[in-house]
């Protein structure tokens, strides 16, 4: 191979490589909530996923764009994976690079869902995916507890000061 080529091989090769690889970060949920729980004008998309999950994963690419589309806006977008702690090296980190996901990832390590979903949404049975929309300046807050559209994510933000 001629040199020339071979230099740009390796320059495409380079730039092929995600420049940030972001780690997920292992909270707790008293952790969680005093973050959701702060008196600010942010709205907050909050999305409870897993990797098993299908309907979740096919979702994560939504959330992605909204992400994206809100950039300069107060809209901070939270994708909460509900993956056993212990699978955080092996599986949901090499998830979240694979599938180039920016924004940011936490891992909820809370063995007993039932210590804690109450005191988060008295709704929530528990089913994956479920996200909530919340904003504590104008004290909004929805949830789904079901897979969402890109429309259906859209609608229901615009409802929310940006």
């Amino acid at each position: 191979m001629h040199p020339s080529k071979l230099f740009l091989l390796s320059v495409s090769l380079f730039f092929s490589i995600p420049a940030f690889a972001q780690q997920v970060a292992v909270i707790r949920f008293p952790e969680l909530q005093k973050r959701l729980a702060q008196p600010t004008d942010t709205t907050y998309v909050v999305n409870f996923w897993a990797t098993w999950c299908a309907p979740c994963v096919k979702e994560l690419p939504y959330f992605e764009q909204l992400r994206a589309a809100n950039a300069n806006k107060k809209v901070k977008v939270l994708l909460v994976s509900m993956d056993y702690a212990s699978q955080v090296d092996k599986k949901v980190n090499p998830f979240v690079k694979q599938r180039g996901l920016k924004s940011e990832v936490l891992l909820l390590n809370e063995p007993d869902p039932n210590s804690w979903m109450d005191k988060f949404d008295a709704k929530w049975s528990g089913a994956l995916p479920f996200t909530l929309i919340v904003n504590n300046k104008t004290k909004q807050r929805t949830t789904f507890e079901q897979e969402l559209s890109q429309a259906e994510l859209t609608a229901a933000l615009q409802k929310f000061p940006q």
